[in-house]
């Protein structure tokens, strides 16, 4: 089977989290838009394509500072899961206290990503499949066909998982997290918020 499903990684702010565009069938989902708006928009027009939806895997400020920017700039919706609402609300504040420069609020209404939440970009589907630890919200996104995984600050290449060191944390949960992920098919690309990407059977190792 062809998959004409495209991504394109950009990593964006100081921090270099990666944002995620898909496209395909003249459609894009934007994963993770962390900073850089008119950067992200620019690779938008390149592409010629229509942005449908804003999809956020955790609510960190590194992976939201342009959320509101392209939500308004294209009118489109913006989904996250319900418990990293707080982090959203304090992503401005975040950002000015960790890495000492301005940010604009997230200043746009979010719907609600749970398990099994299913978003599409052209022909493509994600199914969401929830992943606290690293945040108590924390949610990857699945293709089944293309056996691809947006997994945000969840596991990194070479075997690093996402810091658990805050108060809402959860090493347990995470730990589990990461478990239920490394059930999907070996050659799963995993696609994560910073750095390269990897595989499920990499990650095994």
């Amino acid at each position: 089977m062809i998959f004409s499903m495209k991504v394109l990684t950009l990593p964006v702010g100081q921090l270099q989290t990666n944002c995620y565009l898909i496209e395909d069938s003249g459609e894009v989902g934007i994963i993770d838009p962390g900073d850089d708006g008119d950067f992200i928009m620019r690779q938008i027009a390149d592409l010629g394509a229509k942005p449908v939806w804003i999809a956020l895997t955790h609510g960190h400020f590194d992976h939201v500072l342009a959320v509101t920017e392209l939500s308004l700039a294209y009118n489109i919706p913006v989904f996250s899961h319900p418990k990293d609402n707080f982090l959203l609300k304090d992503a401005k504040r975040s950002a000015e206290y960790f890495l000492g420069v301005e940010a604009d609020p997230v200043a746009v209404e979010t719907e609600s990503l749970f398990e099994g939440t299913e978003l599409a970009v052209g022909k493509v589907k994600f199914e969401v499949k929830v992943a606290p630890g690293h945040t108590p919200g924390g949610v990857c996104l699945y293709n089944e066909e293309s056996k691809s995984l947006f997994c945000g600050d969840l596991m990194f290449k070479g075997g690093g998982v996402g810091r658990t060191d805050f108060r809402y944390c959860s090493a347990e949960d995470l730990k589990k997290s990461v478990k239920e992920m490394l059930k999907l098919p070996e050659e799963t690309v995993v696609y994560p918020g910073h750095e390269e990407t990897t595989t499920v059977g990499e990650l095994r190792k």
